[in-house]
């Protein structure tokens, strides 16, 4: 499925683009923000290819796609005709008032997320920068570092602004104006001021001179009483001349306000909150990172975890590192070895598949595939990953880890926790590894798991189909070889040549194309229509055997709508082999500047041992000769 149609599914299944009142995504996460969550198919939702899994936390539907969420998001905000960062205000547009604890939590979130990337980037070319100074390699007198060190100095110093646009964006505050003030609390002349230790005044009012590059709260509760200030001012003002009279007074009578009190209280309130932290933290730091880096995982999966961001962000601008994150870091590689002690120890091709490709993300610090595809499907592996992130947060915690700089816990990142400690975080991550990727080879996974999820009426196939399969009534899908007939006439393609990333890399399931010479598909089989989209390019199908099909007539022909197309079948009718399923316009398709080159995928690969192209690549074919071979197991 493509990101396209993907994306559109998804807003179908959480109960149209009418039922979302803001969508975001992190690093693997949609974060939706619906009206009416009682709207939303969760089952529909999660039973889409391409999503992991779905969450309901912190008032907000979170669909988990992996790796290309930010692909699917691009998409999700096309076909939604949403603004490029949100689809209106949340609060604002939705009919149900979450409880105060939810609404922070997607408040912080809201505010975070969209700059992430950018933060993660920028403070591992810190790290980098300060490994290069400490080894001799680069002097901070070079040309090289000053340009590199503004670039990634930039987005920390002018935090306050980045953080004026999202926040604006959540509480419905003009976004630009939000801008202005944020950058007059950053004004150079502002700040030479603070630096020089002059007093300033106000009309008489003294103001508090404080430096607020890199502060967190003055800036977020400063728009928010703006967003309060502009309801207000937008009723006063005609509509005629509010455009212009509801900023100037909102400039004239914010930032002399964010100056005078609001910034000195964020300010006050920041530090407080540091060295709230900090004692904690100095109680014992070991028992913090034992606590921290067995539950952080559980945080995650309650989408508690956005409640630190602040804290962290805070911690670096306080003090110029945070001793928060190295705690739950090990948590994160933890699941890493997890994901590798499955994969090393399963037969079954289908879990080693979803394992292999987990344990790579794992170590780059995307966990969600790993969490929700390995760990809590098993449950014992998610026990000893928690274990390994106790232990690896206890030893972070005892060598005094710090990270100066926000980022994604993972191998990519690890310049940002360069400093003192970093030896011993190392092997805290090391430790936490190696131990939950053992302990889950020897105690905490086996084949047996995997047919014990299964409903009791597969469970009975995969026995037969592990013990030769005496039981012919009860032979599964991968008992016996399954020839699959072409429902096309045309020209065999590999699937390689297909343009097409999800399919040429038969991530979708193994499979073929081919380049239709008539525009008639048919039934390859007996059985059942599972999926037949009404734009008609796509169609789903299950043999009575049990093969799992897709075929996708063209790249891209989802976007002709139906034209051109006449689907014959609708989604649960009984098919026959050779029943005519959909005919098709070659010309008019192609004309209409698409490529028919049609998929055929087997997307329950996994449940054989392989699956083979019967004829010659580049032969012809017609529609009813052989095609596929699904080799059983």
């Amino acid at each position: 499925m493509s990101n396209e149609t993907l994306a559109k599914e998804i807003l179908r299944t959480v109960g149209g683009a009418g039922n979302v009142s803001s969508v975001v995504h992190c690093a693997t996460r949609l974060r939706f923000k619906l009206k009416d969550n009682k709207k939303a198919d969760k089952s529909g939702t999660q039973n889409l290819p391409g999503v992991i899994t779905v969450v309901e936390n912190g008032g907000q539907y979170q669909v988990v796609i992996g790796n290309t969420v930010g692909d699917v998001y691009k998409e999700v905000v096309k076909a939604g005709g949403f603004d490029a960062d949100s689809a209106g205000n949340d609060e604002a547009e939705s009919g149900e008032k979450s409880n105060l604890f939810n609404k922070a939590i997607d408040i912080i979130s809201g505010i975070f997320t969209p700059f992430l990337g950018a933060l993660a980037a920028s403070g591992i070319l810190k790290g980098l920068l300060l490994i290069l100074t400490t080894l001799g390699w680069l002097t901070k007198e070079s040309g090289v570092y000053a340009i590199w060190y503004a670039a990634a100095d930039s987005i920390f110093y002018f935090l306050p602004i980045a953080i004026a646009i999202t926040s604006s964006r959540k509480f419905g505050a003009n976004q630009f104006v939000s801008l202005a003030i944020a950058g007059a609390m950053v004004y150079p002349n502002i700040i030479a001021l603070y630096n020089d230790g002059a007093s300033l005044t106000f009309f008489n009012i003294p103001v508090v001179l404080m430096s607020y590059t890199s502060t967190v709260l003055p800036v977020i509760i400063t728009v928010w009483v703006l967003s309060l200030l502009e309801k207000r001012l937008n009723k006063i003002f005609h509509s005629s001349i509010r455009n212009i009279f509801t900023p100037l007074l909102s400039l004239m009578i914010i930032v002399p306000l964010a100056l005078i009190v609001i910034g000195p209280i964020g300010t006050y309130t920041s530090q407080g909150l540091a060295s709230a932290t900090t004692f904690m933290y100095n109680l014992s730091p070991i028992v913090a990172g034992i606590v921290l880096g067995a539950v952080w995982q559980l945080l995650v999966l309650l989408g508690i975890h956005w409640a630190f961001i602040p804290v962290m962000y805070n911690n670096i601008a306080v003090y110029g590192r945070d001793h928060l994150k190295p705690l739950f870091a090990p948590s994160n590689f933890a699941q890493a070895g997890v994901a590798l002690g499955v994969f090393l120890k399963t037969k079954n091709p289908r879990v080693k598949s979803i394992a292999g490709s987990a344990a790579v993300t794992g170590i780059f610090g995307i966990t969600e595939p790993i969490v929700y595809g390995i760990s809590l499907r098993y449950k014992k592996p998610f026990v000893w990953a928690i274990i390994g992130g106790a232990i690896g947060g206890g030893i972070a915690g005892a060598v005094g880890s710090s990270a100066i700089a926000p980022g994604i816990p993972g191998i990519a990142s690890l310049p940002i926790f360069f400093g003192p400690g970093f030896a011993g975080f190392i092997a805290a991550i090391v430790i936490a590894y190696v131990f939950s990727a053992v302990t889950t080879y020897f105690f905490g996974f086996n084949d047996s798991m995997e047919k014990e999820l299964l409903p009791p009426d597969e469970k009975g196939k995969a026995e037969v189909r592990n013990t030769g399969g005496a039981r012919e009534n009860q032979a599964s899908a991968a008992a016996v070889d399954q020839e699959i007939p072409s429902p096309l006439s045309g020209t065999v393609l590999p699937l390689r040549d297909v343009e097409d990333e999800a399919f040429a890399t038969e991530a979708m399931g193994k499979g073929v194309a081919v380049m239709p010479s008539e525009g008639r598909l048919i039934a390859p089989f007996g059985g059942q229509v599972v999926n037949a989209m009404k734009s008609g390019h796509a169609i789903g199908l299950r043999s009575d055997a049990g093969v799992e099909m897709l075929i996708h007539v063209g790249m891209d022909t989802v976007k002709l709508k139906g034209e051109h197309f006449d689907l014959k079948i609708k989604e649960g009718d009984r098919i026959e082999p050779g029943q005519l399923l959909l005919e098709f316009d070659i010309e008019k398709i192609q004309a209409s500047g698409y490529s028919v080159v049609t998929p055929i995928i087997v997307t329950n690969t996994f449940e054989y041992a392989d699956v083979h192209v019967q004829p010659a690549e580049s032969s012809d074919v017609r529609a009813g000769d052989p095609l596929l071979l699904a080799v059983s197991l």
